[in-house]
């Protein structure tokens, strides 16, 4: 099974723009990993809407070294090359050689 491991930008563009990220990752076989420094800077934010939505719905929770979201994501991409990273962070992006899951205009996944 293919992973995906989201970032904090991505889990709350998609909830502001009313995207189903669980539905479609689930419809193209994806298992969802998010790290729990994520869940941490969700909790930080208080974005309580989003922590409901990830209650709601299945995900592997990992605990990867790193001080924040970011360092932990870069671990896991470096340690698992072929896992797709969703984020919306440009920065993060120019840091890791995974592919990288976007949205695309309002509505639209789109793996880069």
């Amino acid at each position: 099974m293919r992973q995906v491991i989201l970032d904090t930008s991505f889990i709350l563009t998609s909830i502001r723009q009313k995207i189903d990220f669980f539905l479609w990752f689930q419809h193209e076989g994806f298992q969802i990993v998010i790290p729990d420094q994520v869940i941490d800077e969700l909790m930080g934010l208080g974005a309580q809407l989003a922590l409901n939505i990830l209650e709601k719905n299945k995900f592997t929770l990992i605990k990867m070294p790193g001080k924040d979201a970011d360092s932990a994501i870069i671990n896991f991409a470096r340690k698992n090359p072929k896992a797709i990273v969703a984020t919306l962070d440009r920065e993060l992006q120019k840091k890791i050689k995974n592919k990288k899951m976007i949205i695309r205009g309002r509505k639209k996944l789109e793996i880069i």
